[in-house]
């Protein structure tokens, strides 16, 4: 595809593997525009993003003063993104996680779509090196999230995504409250609400070789506090509109 595309690197302390990263991302995709937002990792992460960008004109860097979460981190990327003008706006990890050599099945999916989601739980999608508790745990989240919020998508909490710029215009990243972990579900669900035409890619996740990963137990549990109340507030939303109108007339 000939639009102009950039891929959102939210990053801290990833030192080990931005390098690797963004080789990958060059060599499988040339055309496409690289940005890093750090958010002031103490391990030099945002230096070194700074010495990759000298080196390279597709590579930018959006430096945050602290750690504010993945949400956050994304939503102001995005904001750049929009503000430069690209056509598509990519999510993608740091860590090696998502495979840049699987980008063209994300971008070729939006021939016909304003979002594609990277599956690991569809036909022909996998994850590599992960424990089986850490499988499940995925797993239950998706099935969790699916059944409450009314999803279709089998993967929801990866962070391998594409979208049009006016489909994440589209979305209202005005109203987009999380931060954490339920990022991923809040930006497909509210993508469904708004009524996207999303896709559903399979891809290969492989576990981080280098660093630590972010996912704490309270980043969890605030995931299923907040799908939670979405489902109870979308239940009575559906039943509001019947119960008026089994209400009878009194004209």
């Amino acid at each position: 595809m000939s639009d102009r595309t950039v891929v959102v690197l939210p990053t801290y302390n990833e030192k080990d593997n931005l390098f690797d990263t963004i080789k990958r991302i060059g060599a499988s995709a040339p055309h496409v525009d690289i940005l890093v937002v750090d958010d002031n990792s103490p391990d030099g992460t945002g230096q070194l993003a700074d010495r990759l960008a000298l080196a390279n004109p597709h590579v930018h860097v959006l430096h945050r003063a602290e750690k504010a979460g993945l949400g956050a981190a994304y939503l102001e990327g995005f904001g750049w993104a929009i503000h430069a003008g690209y056509d598509v706006i990519v999510e993608c990890d740091a860590d090696g996680s998502h495979h840049p050599e699987e980008l063209h099945r994300l971008l070729d999916a939006l021939d016909h779509h304003d979002m594609t989601v990277g599956s690991r739980w569809v036909i022909g999608g996998s994850v590599v090196d992960w424990p089986r508790s850490r499988e499940l745990l995925s797993r239950g989240g998706s099935a969790y999230a699916r059944a409450l919020l009314r999803l279709r998508q089998r993967d929801v909490t990866g962070g391998y995504r594409a979208f049009r710029t006016s489909a994440l215009i589209a979305v209202g990243l005005d109203n987009v409250t999380s931060q954490g972990y339920c990022f991923q579900i809040e930006m497909l669900w509210r993508a469904n609400r708004a009524g996207l035409r999303i896709a559903e890619v399979p891809i290969t996740f492989t576990e981080r070789r280098w660093g630590v990963s972010k996912m704490r137990g309270m980043i969890v549990i605030e995931a299923i506090a907040r799908v939670t109340v979405w489902g109870i507030r979308a239940m009575f939303e559906h039943s509001a509109p019947a119960a008026a109108a089994s209400e009878p007339s009194r004209a």
